[in-house]
């Protein structure tokens, strides 16, 4: 198992992807403690991974609140004993808009949730990754940090300031034996993007068409599945990255491709 006898908390934890981390890190031993603000949300993903045989607790969490984030961090540690991981995938997405239009009030909002926020969950991890010898961040950032998306303008300011700060939380960090590192995701084919083509269809356009506008711009020619995904994110907080920090994981499917 990939995260056996692991403790990893995962913020965001929502309809999207924070969810498949879920449940996959628990398939793959970990024990996990979940956050989000939807706590009706957070007790479904929490009662579907009991009844498969894992551990799990959740807390109500606004990670631009740092009183809530030590709260989750802390009941983690009181239920498991330790904490070996953290994924910050909690994100707000802003309004969809040009910069030449967007309101640039609401980029502070998105920045406190989309940086700030991942900064405020990993020091309240501190202490007990620290005692528990060391352990991993990884922070999920966004393809259009690189590849600019019409409309991400707030969301992509706020996640380029994510693959920033995670260079420094490398450094800083890596001295208590905590690598962090950034992953930076492309189309996740899980809800959201499928409501977007359901959308898009209920306009009257084709869904294939629809689809092929998003697949024929990534080399593989699929949408990436979200537990693929989520996979690529758990492998960054699993051993068998121990020795990578300060990196940036491009997982789209070919999409965009670092230089």
């Amino acid at each position: 198992m990939l995260l056996k006898d692991k403790v990893i908390i995962i913020s965001g934890v929502g309809p999207g992807m924070g969810q498949s981390l879920a449940k996959l890190a628990a398939a793959e031993g970990a024990k996990v403690g979940l956050g989000a603000r939807n706590k009706a949300f957070l007790d479904e993903v929490v009662a579907e991974i009991k009844a498969s045989g894992g551990e799990a607790i959740a807390l109500s969490t606004d990670v631009t609140n740092a009183g809530q984030c030590q709260a989750l961090a802390d009941a983690t540690e009181k239920a498991f004993g330790r904490i070996d991981g953290l994924v910050n995938s909690a994100y707000m997405h802003g309004e969809w808009l040009p910069t030449d239009v967007a309101n640039a009030e609401e980029f502070t909002d998105v920045f406190n949730v989309n940086c700030a926020g991942a900064l405020r969950m990993a020091q309240a991890c501190l202490p007990a990754m620290k005692k528990a010898g060391g352990g991993a961040i990884v922070n999920v950032s966004t393809m259009s940090t690189v590849n600019p998306f019409p409309g991400e303008g707030a969301y992509s300011a706020g996640k380029g300031g994510l693959n920033a700060l995670t260079r420094h939380m490398a450094k800083d960090f890596g001295k208590h034996g905590i690598r962090v590192n950034v992953t930076r995701m492309g189309w996740i084919g899980g809800a959201p993007v499928w409501g977007h083509i359901e959308r898009e269809v209920a306009t009257g356009r084709n869904r294939d068409e629809v689809i092929a506008e998003i697949t024929d711009r990534i080399p593989i020619g699929i949408i990436p599945p979200e537990e693929d995904c989520a996979k690529a994110v758990l492998f960054m907080v699993s051993d068998y990255s121990k020795v990578v920090a300060g990196a940036s994981l491009d997982v789209n499917g070919g999409q965009y491709m670092a230089p």
